[in-house]
């Protein structure tokens, strides 16, 4: 059951990143501080997803192959999320 639970969770976390697109579809989330934050929250997000799918199937042992799937994607947005970060600190130097 615990695992069933952890694999529904990392398969959520493939699908909540493309929520930013209708977001900016807004102009509020085009503003400067506004775009700033929404920006950083989902690259937080996405950092923290594929940290949750890499430990939940190396130390939670939920080894199968959804996981593998969930864990591949969720670590190419942890890694987008690193370089959103990265881009951002650049240019505010």
């Amino acid at each position: 059951m615990k695992n069933k639970i952890i694999t529904a969770i990392s398969t959520l976390m493939l699908f909540i990143p493309w929520t930013i697109l209708p977001l900016r579809t807004f102009d509020w989330a085009l503003q400067s501080p506004t775009a700033g934050i929404l920006i950083s929250c989902y690259a937080a997000f996405m950092i923290f997803s594929g940290i949750f799918s890499v430990a939940a199937y190396t130390k939670g042992n939920v080894k199968n192959k959804w996981m593998q799937l969930c864990i591949a994607i969720n670590s190419i947005y942890a890694v987008g999320g690193i370089a959103a970060f990265i881009m951002m600190v650049v240019s505010a130097l």
